[in-house]
């Protein structure tokens, strides 16, 4: 784009909350410092209440510097799809930008989109292309939505990958996945400790957010043992919301003699309460069994942390291994051990913080925003 456009952002904004939601708000107040008009629109029931995996989908704190969305889809309202799609279409915009992350919401978002006429162009931020844990009928869903938009953006090769495979013909353009800058300034390290009553010069691992299979945690759980052979007094704090049982992860920990060492806290962490937990933190560890990118690892650059990744979907892209961090193979405890030890005892967090803030450099909104507006000007 340009010159200014009027732009309505479609997908989850507060009250909703989570990473997208994060990322929506994010998206619109770039383009709006970039001279855009920006419009929104969110749900009036992005989840079925039987159908979430946590205690609530809605942010516990209010929001500073929301987004105005008008709650107007219901995801399984087909009428809402319409009545959406006339209110999109009377705010005559000159894009309209969906976020897509899950096949769940591609009979509303596809609908709404096949429904905008040829007035606006129609553009997704695809966060995933196919979700990470797959059900039947998941490739159709996908491509009911990617098929009615114009152009598509992806923030890792995996997902391009999918994206073009899913909806040949329709033009894609990737960004890397922007640093996460809403969570606000950095935390000390020794105050970050002693609000979260943490041993002052322990070593401290950080596992954050929910917690599903394909994130891994009991490969980490059972790496740990082999952490506190060398590193006798480290932590592993687990900060974020059980979406799987917990309870076997509880049992892991407890036949694995780790209650000293593990510490879980099983709840969803507002905004305002992140950054004590990156600034408590020494190395935040995602041991995914599968992934295309994540919000974490950008969280993590925002705060300085250096991230130990597995090399699955996304994740190898955002975190360059021994200058953002460390990338080790998925489903490997003894590689996940090994490199956390190697972390501490090589005392690499200087040098690897530094390329971390080169990272952070070049993963700026100013990016993304240029990728949508090359889109746009492209179709």
């Amino acid at each position: 784009m340009s010159k200014p456009q009027h732009i309505v952002l479609v997908g989850p904004l507060y009250p909703y909350r989570g990473g997208i939601a994060h990322f929506t708000q994010s998206l619109g107040r770039s383009l709006e410092a970039r001279g855009h008009r920006v419009s929104a629109v969110t749900f009036s029931r992005q989840y079925p209440e039987r159908l979430f995996p946590g205690r609530t989908q809605y942010e516990t704190t209010p929001a500073e510097d929301a987004l105005d969305a008008p709650r107007l889809i219901d995801t399984i309202g087909p009428r809402s799809w319409l009545r959406t799609a006339r209110h999109l279409r009377a705010l005559a915009p000159d894009a309209v930008v969906f976020q897509y992350w899950m096949p769940f919401f591609a009979p509303a978002l596809g609908t709404i989109g096949r429904r905008l006429g040829d007035g606006a162009k129609r553009l997704a931020v695809v966060h995933n292309a196919l979700p990470h844990e797959r059900r039947p009928g998941d490739r159709a869903l996908s491509r009911y939505f990617l098929r009615s938009c114009d152009g598509l953006l992806v923030l890792s090769d995996s997902v391009r990958r999918d994206a073009e495979r899913l909806a040949p013909g329709v033009p894609v353009r990737q960004a890397a996945h922007p640093t996460y800058d809403f969570f606000g300034e950095a935390v000390p390290r020794v105050e970050a400790r002693a609000l979260l009553g943490l041993p002052a010069e322990a070593p401290v691992l950080l596992f954050f957010g929910f917690v599903r299979r394909y994130k891994g945690l009991h490969v980490l759980l059972d790496a740990m043992p082999g952490i506190l052979e060398r590193l006798p007094d480290a932590c592993l704090v687990v900060a974020g919301e059980f979406y799987d049982d917990a309870a076997p992860y509880r049992e892991q920990v407890r036949r694995l003699g780790l209650d000293a060492a593990v510490r879980f806290e099983d709840e969803y962490v507002p905004s305002e309460q992140v950054a004590p937990y990156f600034g408590a933190a020494d190395l935040v560890v995602q041991p995914y069994l599968s992934a295309t990118q994540s919000g974490v690892a950008q969280v993590a650059f925002h705060f300085e942390r250096p991230v130990l990744t597995t090399d699955v979907g996304g994740l190898a892209e955002s975190v360059p291994h021994e200058r953002a961090g460390l990338v080790v193979p998925p489903e490997d405890a003894g590689a996940l051990a090994a490199a956390a030890v190697r972390f501490f005892e090589e005392d690499m967090a200087a040098s690897l913080a530094e390329g971390v803030r080169a990272v952070r450099a070049a993963t700026d909104w100013r990016h993304v925003c240029e990728a949508l507006e090359g889109l746009a000007e492209g179709v």
